[in-house]
């Protein structure tokens, strides 16, 4: 903690802007983190429940609204509507193959239910990727800062380059802290989707068949 307090109060208005980047960034990070868990830990509960439930529905309609109880992430329920949805006459859709109309609309389905379960993934790579670099930057600058600071006041020995310096390190440090648990989390996150994923196409392949058997 003192060398924190001591970089910030003797670095300039760069080397602050650096410290309230990273502490941004962690913020950031973390409040992300906490919700992309309860997300994704929702979503494939949802899924296996969903699904098993939607089979094992007496018809349709029943399934529908089986479907809509368990889902509550939205992921899931509009592949379904996608499968049985009758579209309008007169518009370009209903010019294609009945079997292309179906793949479209199960298509769009499967990408926006992925596209809500994969936000964030974006400003979790950023993170992992930057930080260790912005805390870096704040090194060399806090280094620079001090060592300008020292040549100023004159009678520059070891006891007062060691203390400045050392306390300027700590953005590295800070900066891998940042980074480190956004990166865990990121791979982490990318696992549950790749499995979320897979679920979905399958159940999205399953959805085709039945209507196109139906139909």
């Amino acid at each position: 903690m003192e060398g924190l307090q001591g970089f910030w109060f003797q670095s300039d208005a760069i080397g602050r802007t650096v410290a309230l980047m990273l502490l941004l960034m962690s913020i950031g990070a973390w409040v992300l983190i906490f919700w992309k868990t309860w997300v994704l830990h929702r979503a494939r509960v949802d899924l296996q429940r969903g699904i098993d439930a939607f089979w094992n529905a007496p018809d349709r309609q029943a399934a529908r609204e089986r479907l809509a109880a368990l889902d509550r992430e939205g992921v899931i329920t509009p592949l379904a509507e996608a499968a049985f949805i009758q579209p309008g006459s007169g518009t370009l859709q209903t010019h294609g193959a009945i079997e292309s109309q179906l793949t479209r609309r199960l298509r769009d389905a499967l990408h926006a239910g992925l596209a809500h379960l994969q936000m964030g993934q974006v400003f979790l790579a950023s993170v992992g990727a930057t930080a260790p670099f912005v805390g870096l930057f704040g090194t060399v600058w806090g280094i620079y800062h001090a060592l300008l600071g020292i040549a100023t006041a004159g009678g520059i020995t070891i006891e007062k380059v060691a203390g400045p310096v050392g306390e300027a390190l700590v953005m590295t440090a800070a900066g891998l802290a940042v980074a480190i648990p956004a990166v865990l989390a990121y791979n982490v996150f990318g696992k549950w989707l790749g499995a979320c994923e897979a679920e979905l196409e399958g159940f999205a392949h399953d959805l085709r068949e039945i209507a196109l058997h139906n139909d």
